[in-house]
């Protein structure tokens, strides 16, 4: 008797062949889902990354901090910039002074002649300016000597909102060298108001 009940147990322990189906279904589906979510997070990683080295390389986005570029540019815009790209008189560019990113106008490069008025009327090569996205025009912090010649390698920048910039007119910054460039600003993508390209 005491035999019989063993193999009784015994047969009751071996599981039925549609529960090990099932058991097998849910095996596959846990492995499934599990390798399944392993792709997507390491996709999710790799899109992150890709993303913050396209930022950084190849489209810096920077806050803009101070008045120099008023009325362009007010404090605490947000803008984009292009890496390494070709920039010429006009252009707005962002580049690397003490460990700090300043934010100014092109407006001569290597080898052209700036002389600048008392009235602040700006000349390149003895040609006056054409400026429309300035306010008001002045001297402002100048210390160098005009005329000036842009070394070779450099540009003369200067911030748009011409009496409190300190920039190329002044010894302190002087001529911005092309390594010290991070880009050329082309979209301010904040405020919501003001999104656009920059000029």
């Amino acid at each position: 008797m005491a035999r019989k009940n063993a193999d009784n147990r015994r047969e009751l322990a071996i599981p039925s062949l549609e529960l090990l189906e099932a058991e097998l279904k849910k095996e596959q589906y846990r492995n499934s889902h599990n390798r399944v979510l392993r792709n997507t997070i390491f996709s999710l990683l790799v899109v992150a990354a890709l993303a913050a080295l396209t930022a950084v390389l190849l489209l810096p986005v920077l806050q803009i901090n101070g008045t120099s570029m008023t009325d362009t540019l007010q404090d605490g815009d947000i803008v984009a910039a292009v890496s390494n790209s070709k920039y010429k008189q006009g252009d707005v560019i962002a580049f690397y002074y003490n460990n700090n990113i300043l934010i100014k106008r092109v407006i001569a490069v290597s080898g052209e002649w700036v002389d600048i008025d008392k009235k602040g009327n700006v000349y390149v090569n003895d040609e006056l300016l054409d400026e429309p996205y300035i306010n008001e025009k002045a001297l402002g912090q100048c210390n160098i000597d005009l005329p000036y010649q842009v070394p070779d390698g450099k540009c003369f920048v200067m911030g748009d909102h011409r009496d409190t910039s300190i920039d190329s007119r002044n010894s302190s910054i002087g001529c911005v060298g092309d390594d010290e460039v991070v880009g050329k600003i082309i979209f301010r993508v904040w405020p919501i108001r003001n999104i656009g390209l920059v000029h």
